[in-house]
């Protein structure tokens, strides 16, 4: 299936070839690589190897994201992961929002992740919840992202398809059931104020997923779209102490 519409420019994938340790960035519901841009060019400058995928049917125009499915989604991040690991012999896997549910999923799949970053992961969207077995409206009006800083923009769509929230609450409904399965190391950044997903899927994920070492961030300047927002540098720094603790640790096992 082909998208009808072409990429808006600046919602480009990217990547930044660096060092044997690469780190895959994922954008959440809705976004584009636009809005993790930022991370991923900071990272990048630490030596890593940096990539971020455009999941099929964002960064278009909002009719083409309703013809995908959440394991269409997937299977565009798992390529690219599959993608990175020919260059890299280290990988990590970094996901905002909806993004940080498929990097679980892939984590589950892929034991070999070095380790999972997550930024306000979504398990439980609740202005969608009364959406749940209905088909219409066919598309819902979206309002303005959920960024405090003032000067900040992000590639959005204005609106949203219905048959797509089902998919992301199919997505979030099968999640929390993987947890115990994951066990590679985790950072879960989370927004204190956070106005579309609650902060404590974030504690959730922390207190079920199977990984021994477990890290947890508050950002207290920051709103739902935190790798656009005010603590975006706070994020590279904890994200870049993170992924050399585990390159470190790894290198003491040896």
């Amino acid at each position: 299936m082909k998208e009808k519409f072409p990429v808006i420019k600046g919602a480009e994938k990217f990547y930044f070839k660096g060092s044997e340790i690469g780190i895959l960035i994922l954008h959440g519901f809705m976004g584009t690589p636009q809005s993790v841009r930022y991370i991923g060019e900071r990272l990048a400058q630490y030596g890593y190897s940096v990539m971020a995928p455009r999941l099929p049917g964002h960064g278009t125009y909002y009719s083409d994201l309703e013809k995908y499915s959440h394991e269409d989604w997937f299977e565009s991040l798992e390529s690219a992961f599959l993608e990175l690991k020919q260059q890299c012999t280290s990988i990590f896997v970094l996901g905002q929002s909806m993004g940080g549910t498929l990097v679980l999923q892939l984590a589950h799949k892929y034991r070999e992740i070095k380790g999972v970053i997550l930024i306000n992961a979504a398990l439980t969207l609740p202005a969608f919840e009364h959406l749940k077995g209905k088909t219409k409206p066919r598309y819902l009006d979206e309002g303005e992202p959920d960024i405090k800083a003032r000067d900040a923009f992000e590639i959005t769509y204005h609106k949203t398809p219905i048959k797509a929230i089902h998919e992301l609450q199919k997505l979030m409904d099968m999640t929390p059931a993987i947890l115990p399965q994951i066990y590679c190391p985790v950072l879960g950044i989370k927004s204190a104020e956070d106005h579309v997903v609650p902060p404590e899927n974030t504690d959730y994920i922390i207190e079920h997923i199977g990984s021994e070492m477990k890290e947890r961030v508050v950002l207290q300047n920051s709103y739902h779209v935190a790798s656009l927002d005010n603590d975006k540098a706070q994020i590279v720094k904890g994200c870049h102490h993170f992924v050399q603790h585990q390159v470190d640790q790894g290198v003491s096992q040896l």
